[in-house]
């Protein structure tokens, strides 16, 4: 990427579709910040900011957090000069005005490409509400999937496992509620734009990596 064509690309999809995974791998790849809402509630949370303060309120509920709050922190975060080159946006937008704010904001050099992750239900559910994670070390498992060998018990340092909150299974059933209600909207936004590109995120993790990358490749010279 350079600063000349920097690349600003929107992984869209449900909690829990891998977003997190990919932006994580795709932010190296591609050498462009990996900015989630997320990371920017926990950080904004563990400062103990009037913004964390507020978002927390709704985060700890299942509920999305208010636009104003979500942009605030946003464009915020994006005038750091590590962003010239571009930025990987997960988690944003949620709504369809977050999105017509953020085109309206927004550098208008480079390319913008957009990925939706599809997941069903039910699949969300069962790696978002069977996750469990080590207190010490950090380490994730989860009960479906990759159940731990002691049951409440880290196998990679032996320390105690837990649930996050907005992990819980009630908590989850909300954010999907949410999900379909107000970020939904945003995949005929972007379809009706012409904009919009549609993967399956069901598929094993290197699979939907490759997906991504030659989507990304159709947009731009890597």
């Amino acid at each position: 990427m350079n600063a000349q064509h920097p690349l600003y690309l929107i992984l869209l999809g449900p909690p829990g579709s891998g977003k997190g995974t990919q932006a994580h791998q795709l932010s190296k790849e591609l050498n462009i910040p990996h900015i989630s809402t997320g990371d920017l509630f926990r950080d904004n949370i563990k400062n103990q900011t009037e913004l964390g303060k507020k978002a927390k309120s709704f985060m700890d509920q299942g509920k999305l957090v208010p636009d104003e709050i979500v942009l605030d922190m946003l464009f915020d975060r994006i005038a750091g000069a590590d962003c010239i080159d571009g930025f990987l946006l997960d988690g944003f937008p949620r709504t369809v005005p977050q999105a017509e704010t953020f085109e309206n904001l927004r550098p208008k050099n480079g390319n913008l490409v957009i990925i939706n992750l599809m997941v069903p239900d039910e699949v969300i559910l069962k790696r978002t509400a069977g996750r469990l994670t080590c207190k010490q070390c950090g380490h994730v498992h989860n009960k479906y999937f990759l159940p731990p060998k002691e049951e409440g018990v880290c196998d990679k340092c032996g320390c105690q496992l837990w649930q996050r909150p907005d992990d819980q299974a009630e908590i989850v059933q909300e954010r999907l509620k949410n999900y379909h209600a107000h970020t939904k909207p945003l995949i005929a936004h972007y379809t009706a734009q012409g904009q919009l590109s549609n993967i399956n995120g069901d598929a094993a993790s290197q699979e939907v990596h490759a997906q991504l990358i030659n989507i990304i490749k159709t947009h731009i010279h890597l």
